[in-house]
């Protein structure tokens, strides 16, 4: 074994040699990443999507997914909202809604509502206005696609543990014994029972990430996090700052490769599908400018209720940024709600507890009967500029992830784990969520460019050699 791993290494090792000798950019082939395989090789990158011909498996898949409707006009193409052919919002929030189109439609997709229960714009970004229902339709020219939202009274939280941005709320009630029970175990071990090793696969494609979202199955890895993310060892820099990768890797409309700050492949989200883990779930919302599959827009739904059951995440609503009113919070880039021209919003992220605030203890987020939301969240603007329904580096989007109840934030830098400099509250020398007590630190600008931008040929590959032994490593550890 021990002669086979050498091996491995000097071959590695030369490849990688050559390559600095022939002049060859490692990061040339960032936009070619492989597809994933079906016996032939493809070359689809951002810009091709998938065609009109489908299989009569696919086909029935695709029937399958959600009641999704996908109305087609002859050869003309097809477009097909992803949410399904219904979705329920409380009044006030907002969701936005994302649109298949065949590779033969280049026009902009247009919508229009009817009914006053909500508005929707040019965007697909509904909000719910009143109590009722409303239709909301799709178009490109004569095809078009419709969904019915119903909107119902929002629910008074009475059994949550969380203080939001607009109420301060008492934390969620449990029962004495598993109190007590989770009170004695140390967060360290909590983390580790819940990420235990199994022989879960993720999802391999599109449809299968469907299929499982039809049976309430997560399409990415089944561990909860712990609070704060795991940041890579090796993070590029340019002009003394973190870059922000702007570099796009969609195979097709919905799939998306996540790689690591050397180029490589470390794993691919699907629209539609469910994720649960911190990396997989801020490449979706930085990809697909939504939430995955198994989160819930209110904050009332409970495990019990939902398909998603340990599964479920909730809270998707507005975030204010308002630093008048949360004097604690720094001001996030152009936010509405210190005056810019962005709208920022929150979702929850479960963790395995939390130990960075003593008004939180260290309780799972959802332990199949009851959710404890804890004080994660992924607060994110996503401006579809050309309104492609892609992130393709010219639309501009913010992802910032806190763990503190938005004292303090790093912000996502599109590579596995890339999270930029902390900045915030706390960072400065403030007091956890004081409105008296407060020095927020500002926010910390980033490179906006490409990973190559920050590393030589010959740097990537000495870094580059010591990661893939490292990770040979662990993989046979």
């Amino acid at each position: 074994m021990n002669s086979g791993k050498k091996l491995l290494s000097l071959l590695l090792a030369l490849v990688i040699f050559i390559t600095v000798l022939t002049g060859c950019d490692p990061f040339s082939d960032f936009n070619d990443l492989p597809s994933e395989t079906t016996g032939e090789s493809s070359s689809e990158t951002s810009d091709n999507f998938p065609s009109d011909e489908t299989s009569e498996e696919s086909t029935e898949q695709e029937s399958m997914q959600g009641d999704e409707t996908t109305t087609e006009v002859e050869n003309n193409g097809s477009i097909a909202i992803l949410q399904g052919s219904e979705y329920t919002l409380e009044v006030g929030d907002s969701i936005r809604l994302t649109v298949y189109k065949s590779a033969s439609i280049k026009d902009t997709v247009g919508w229009f509502a009817e009914g006053q229960t909500v508005y929707v714009d040019e965007n697909g970004l509904v909000t719910a206005l009143s109590v009722g229902d409303a239709t909301v339709t799709a178009f490109v020219g004569s095809i078009s696609d419709s969904i019915v939202i119903h909107v119902v009274e929002k629910e008074i939280e009475t059994t949550e543990s969380v203080t939001t941005e607009a109420t301060e709320e008492t934390t969620e009630s449990v029962e004495t014994g598993e109190r007590d029970e989770l009170e004695k175990r140390p967060v360290d071990e909590i983390f580790e029972a819940v990420n235990s090793p199994s022989d879960y696969t993720p999802a391999g494609s599109y449809e299968d990430a469907l299929d499982r979202s039809q049976n309430g199955e997560l399409s990415g890895y089944p561990f909860v996090p712990d609070q704060a993310p795991i940041i890579s060892e090796y993070q590029p820099m340019k002009d003394g700052k973190f870059i922000k990768n702007n570099d796009s890797y969609y195979i097709d409309y919905n799939t998306y490769v996540v790689i690591d700050a050397y180029g490589r492949e470390v794993f691919r989200i699907y629209r539609g599908g469910a994720y649960i883990t911190l990396e997989e779930v801020a490449a979706y919302v930085y990809a697909f400018g939504s939430v995955p599959a198994n989160h819930a827009s209110g904050k009332s739904t409970k495990p019990t209720s939902s398909i998603w059951e340990s599964y479920l995440r909730v809270n998707h609503t507005r975030f204010s940024g308002d630093t008048s009113r949360y004097p604690y919070e720094p001001e996030l880039p152009r936010i509405s709600g210190c005056g810019g021209d962005l709208q920022y919003w929150e979702m929850d992220i479960g963790t395995t507890g939390t130990d960075c605030d003593p008004s939180y203890r260290p309780a799972l987020y959802n332990n199949g009967s009851k959710i404890t939301r804890g004080a994660a969240r992924i607060v994110y603007t996503w401006n579809d500029l050309n309104n492609n329904g892609i992130n393709d580096g010219n639309d501009v989007v913010f992802v910032f992830y806190t763990y503190n109840h938005y004292n303090d934030f790093q912000e996502y830098l599109n590579y596995y784990g890339g999270w930029g400099e902390m900045f915030g509250n706390i960072t400065g020398g403030g007091k956890l969520s004081s409105k008296t007590n407060y020095n927020p630190t500002e926010y910390v600008p980033v490179y906006s460019g490409y990973l190559k931008d920050g590393i030589s040929k010959a740097e990537y590959v000495v870094l580059a050699w010591v990661d893939r032994r490292a990770f040979e490593l662990l993989l046979n550890a």
